[in-house]
């Protein structure tokens, strides 16, 4: 598939030909959204399932913490739909669980200080337990520090989240996915064990270069942190959706609350945080969200940038690799050969309210104005924010640092006299003199 320009694809396919060599993967596919839909795929390397299958968009791969995310939707549709609320102590849910005065916007957001893996032999390369066997694992003393200090990734914290939803439905935590969030995005290629045609996973001897055969278990209580394989043609859909949110799976706003830094940890980078299930990747101006995935023998990476609508995703079968973030490389490579264009001007419509608020203010000296932009007044100067209406002579800050900030209109008779601004007084003239 090819939607882009020839030398575009030929930028494309270098990265991925480069990632594919340097880190040594067997095969890795790879897609491009551009403005919300796939427009470009390619593979590289040959050894899929070592039985002669050839990459492609259509091949399952483990798609490892990708999952995370899928189990985050699952929880934002509870606190949408009234079932919880992101406060809500983990112990309300599962009472007596270790940890469970964290909360579960503790839990999404990896900010609880949980310990990163459960007890016993590394979940990740041997056969799942139930989640009775998980949680009575559990001690708080493994803790690895206190909520609120900084990100600590827990995998065992989205065991608990699964949980949480699964009671909450009274349905598995897959059959959730499935009918909450495949079906309705058509991933017909997304499951819980892999569907043929399938990649083996493999990692790479770092001396002789030979391929070794790495396991693939059936995750139990750990699912909801790391099991469902896909395609990146699924996966493109799944990209589509954290571009243009459906109210059939979320909506906008919700979207836009997980996709908003909840943590991170400074000593790592100010540039990555994590919001409630997505990672983000700064690239001032721009901002990447969306997860990197690794299981044994596979390592995949979803990203978007929901303001330029582009996306990346990657698949590859081996343990450890670049794959995961060329994403990233692939949304700037494309930026910078097909640059979005800008939105196209066309004249605004007459406002239902606040017509008579538009021209010139002043906040003291500082000259400000109110404009109209995409139907929406913009107060811009030394002050700058957008408003929509709450009610008469009622406006409420959209962003900035007046976000959620009410601006009232005070008139004397019919005539307006000043707007205030969160105690903020703007008026026609400098000082109202």
């Amino acid at each position: 598939m090819t939607d882009v320009r020839p030398d575009t694809a030929a930028a494309l396919y270098a990265e991925v030909a480069a990632a594919q060599s340097e880190w040594k993967l067997p095969s890795i596919n790879a897609g491009v959204l551009k403005d919300g839909a796939l427009v470009w795929t390619a593979s590289r390397g040959q050894i899929v399932d070592g039985r002669g299958l050839a990459p492609g968009p259509d091949v399952q791969y483990r798609i490892g913490s990708i999952t995370k995310t899928m189990t985050a939707v699952l929880v934002l549709q509870c606190r949408d739909d009234g079932l919880l609320a992101l406060t809500d102590a983990v112990g309300k849910h599962l009472p007596g669980v270790a940890f469970g005065e964290l909360t579960i916007r503790h839990l999404l957001a990896h900010s609880g200080g949980m310990n990163a893996e459960p007890e016993g032999p590394w979940w990740e390369r041997n056969p799942g337990v139930s989640f009775e066997t998980l949680t009575a694992a559990m001690d708080e003393s493994q803790a690895a520090g206190k909520p609120d200090r900084r990100h600590h990734y827990s995998n065992l914290g989205y065991a608990l989240l699964g949980e949480i939803v699964a009671q909450l439905r009274g349905a598995p935590w897959m059959e959730l996915v499935a009918s909450r969030i495949l079906d309705p995005l058509e991933m017909r290629r997304t499951s819980y064990f892999p569907v043929t045609p399938a990649a083996q996973g493999y990692s790479v001897h770092p001396f002789s270069g030979r391929l070794e055969l790495e396991p693939a278990y059936d995750a139990g209580a750990m699912a909801p942190a790391g099991q469902l394989w896909s395609t990146v043609e699924d996966l493109a859909k799944y990209a589509a959706f954290w571009i243009d949110p459906g109210y059939d799976v979320l909506n906008r706003d919700t979207v836009d609350e997980m996709a908003a830094p909840a943590a991170a940890d400074p000593r790592e980078s100010l540039a990555a945080s994590y919001g409630l299930g997505l990672r983000m990747h700064a690239d001032d101006p721009h901002l990447f969200v969306g997860h990197t995935g690794s299981m044994p023998g596979f390592v995949a990476g979803l990203f978007v940038d929901r303001a330029r609508r582009i996306g990346g995703v990657t698949l590859a079968n081996a343990t450890y690799g670049k794959s995961a973030t060329v994403p990233l490389d692939l949304m700037r490579t494309l930026a910078s050969y097909e640059p979005p264009l800008p939105v196209e001007w066309v004249p605004e419509p007459e406002l239902a309210q606040g017509e008579e608020l538009l021209g010139h203010w002043y906040w003291g000296n500082t000259p400000l104005t109110i404009s109209v932009a995409g139907g929406i007044l913009q107060l811009s100067g030394g002050i700058t924010c957008r408003f929509s209406p709450l009610g008469p002579d009622l406006y409420q800050g959209r962003d900035g640092y007046f976000a959620g900030e009410r601006l009232r209109v005070i008139r004397d008779g019919d005539a307006i006299t000043q707007l205030n601004l969160a105690t903020f007084a703007l008026t026609r003239t400098p000082y109202d003199r």
